[in-house]
């Protein structure tokens, strides 16, 4: 033990502060390298989170003592991989609108101390949060804010104004359809007491206008005709695409159907008569007989002016009669009273655009070859188009069935991950870093620390030596070897020896070639490249 604090006394103060250096920085890196290989990885617990909802996630996790990690502006928090599905759960509820206040605000409010307006203000408040909640449960939606206008009726007023809403909605990819704009409306406004659809917008994070609010039939119509139009056009196109599929293959088919599309509004009236359909209605039959008698009337006398004077009358007499008959018959002919409504939609032209892809052949390499489709089966496709969208060539319909070679998925596909032995490339990655972290630590002990070690304590021999030297010097008797007398020692020549400096270097210089010449017999590769750095530097 004396010994070695003489060593290390010998060394110095430099070279015992470089060898601790050393020996700290060996120490730091074979800790760096411990904990680097033992931490527990960290897995994403949520991503793209906003800066409320974050923040209560991350004193949740500290109040848990759970360590964690933010990343990308602190949108995404990661902790250890044993715990991110545990936590994942436990925390879902802060990672879904946490922050939004619902009817639950009405658990927290004191009631006795509550004004009317505070308890409608709260109202309002819990009514939009459970809006918000729903509306950010739909897929797609990402967040979700709701914003009602609920006017009060004033007192002596006839007028009243109708509430209206607001809703914003940040996506989490796409857009919403018109479909989903008009559920969110009519969902909303079922909600809320007298709200209609019309008064409610919904605006995205891109400050786009997704709902359709009219101010009058008239917008409302031309809206609903396109609209109509368009979904026309698509069932067309999708049933040309699912009927050639079936024989060309799924996704080597696309069609494009233009519809123009009457949508005037036509009233007719129409009343038709057959008249070789008469029916007998009514018959009216009438007969009429007449008789008349005349008198001649002769001399004027008394008698003849008597009652009953014909009677009594002798002369001459007349008599005519008469007979009439008459048949009316009236008939009923047929009549047809037609009365149409046409609101439109009906089809006046069709354009079709069919483009089909061809056949490809594989050789015995896994070569493709694309090979067109004959005239026969494209005439066959063209009368199968004609025959689903209903084909009339009165009505100047035209279609269009083109073969053209598809641009394969294949070539936008990424290739297959690379693989050596089963590993992946990140795997293999991470085993070469460890195993290149082992190869520098090694080649820093055996090419740092060794030659340092070993260079100061071929220092401390000379000074033992020098030492003997001037105890010689001194008069100090030397050892004697068994039987041998003691060496008379020239002052003289211990004297030019002592102050020889060139012989001393020397020594030193043999003693570290003779050193490094072990290290290169020991490690001649990492010689030899140590050799060829010096090289690269010089040139």
């Amino acid at each position: 033990m004396n010994a070695l604090l003489t060593q290390l006394k010998n060394l110095g103060p430099m070279r015992l502060a470089a060898l601790a250096g050393v020996g700290v920085g060996l120490l730091a890196f074979i800790i760096y390298f411990a904990t680097r290989f033992t931490a527990t990885p960290m897995e994403l617990l949520y991503g793209n989170l906003e800066a409320v909802d974050s923040n209560r996630i991350v004193q949740e996790l500290e109040a848990q003592n759970i360590p964690y990690e933010l990343r990308n502006g602190g949108a995404d928090i990661y902790v250890g991989a044993d715990q991110v599905l545990r936590q994942r759960v436990s925390l879902a509820e802060f990672a879904t609108g946490g922050a939004t206040v619902g009817y639950e605000v009405f658990d927290e409010m004191d009631s006795l101390g509550a004004t009317n307006f505070m308890q409608n203000v709260n109202l309002v408040r819990a009514l939009e949060g459970e809006l918000a909640r729903t509306v950010a449960a739909i897929d797609s939606v990402k967040a979700a804010r709701v914003h009602l206008v609920m006017p009060k009726r004033e007192l002596f007023s006839r007028e009243t104004q109708e509430p209206s809403a607001s809703i914003y909605i940040k996506m989490k990819t796409g857009r919403l359809d018109q479909g989903q704009v008009n559920a969110i409306q009519q969902l909303v406004a079922a909600a809320v007491p007298q709200l209609k659809p019309s008064r409610i917008s919904i605006v995205d994070e891109a400050g786009t206008l997704l709902s359709r609010n009219f101010e009058d039939d008239g917008d409302m119509l031309a809206f609903t005709r396109e609209e109509m139009r368009l979904k026309t056009e698509q069932r067309l196109a999708r049933n040309i695409e699912q009927l050639l599929e079936q024989t060309v293959g799924p996704g080597k088919a696309r069609a494009e159907v233009r519809a123009d599309m009457d949508f005037d509004r036509t009233v007719t009236e129409e009343e038709i008569f057959d008249p070789e359909s008469a029916v007998p209605r009514s018959t009216v039959n009438l007969e009429e007989q007449a008789q008349t008698r005349e008198n001649d009337p002769g001399a004027v006398t008394v008698q003849n002016n008597l009652p009953d004077a014909n009677l009594n009358a002798g002369g001459p007499t007349a008599t005519s009669s008469e007979s009439r008959t008459e048949e009316t018959v009236n008939y009923e002919i047929s009549k047809r009273v037609v009365n149409s409504v046409s609101d439109g939609g009906e089809i006046e032209r069709l354009s079709i655009a069919v483009l089909v892809d061809g056949t490809y052949d594989v050789a015995e390499d896994g070569t493709r070859t694309y090979v067109p489709r004959s005239d026969e089966q494209m005439d066959k496709i063209a009368t199968l188009v004609r025959s689903a969208v209903g084909y009339d060539a009165q009505r100047g319909d035209q279609v269009e069935v083109i073969n053209m070679r598809f641009t394969s998925l294949d070539d936008f596909m990424p290739e297959d991950a690379w693989t050596f032995m089963g590993f992946t490339k990140d795997e293999i990655m991470k085993m070469a870093e460890g195993l290149g972290i082992a190869i520098v630590a090694i080649l820093v002990i055996l090419l740092v620390v060794r030659p340092l070690v070993t260079r100061a304590f071929e220092s401390a021999a000379p000074d033992e030596a020098d030492m003997l030297s001037a105890d010689a010097a001194a008069g100090v008797p030397q050892l004697t070897g068994p039987g041998s007398m003691p060496v008379p020692v020239d002052e003289e020549m211990e004297a030019d020896e002592l102050i020889d400096i060139d012989k001393v270097e020397g020594r030193v210089r043999a003693s570290s070639l003779r050193k490094i010449g072990e290290i290169v017999d020991k490690h001649p590769e990492e010689a030899l490249s140590i050799i060829r750095n010096w090289l690269y530097q010089e040139a």
